[in-house]
């Protein structure tokens, strides 16, 4: 004779359903106010290109001393 096992479907938890979104969007405001906070300041002060360096053509090593 064959046995048949009925698996009761398994149970869902109606009250926690959206707290992984919920969760998951706080996680992402966070990460964007810390971005928006130092990230793009950050970004704005970065130079591009090389620094421009001034050198003088003649520099005086003359020392005065008084006697």
């Amino acid at each position: 004779m064959t046995t048949i096992v009925n698996n009761p479907p398994p149970a869902s938890d109606e009250k926690g359903g959206y707290m992984g979104l919920i969760i998951g969007i706080i996680v992402i405001m966070i990460a964007a106010y810390i971005f928006m906070t130092f990230g793009l300041p950050a970004i704005r002060q970065m130079q591009v290109g090389t620094p421009q360096i001034n050198i003088p053509s003649k520099i005086d090593v003359n020392i005065n001393q008084t006697k």
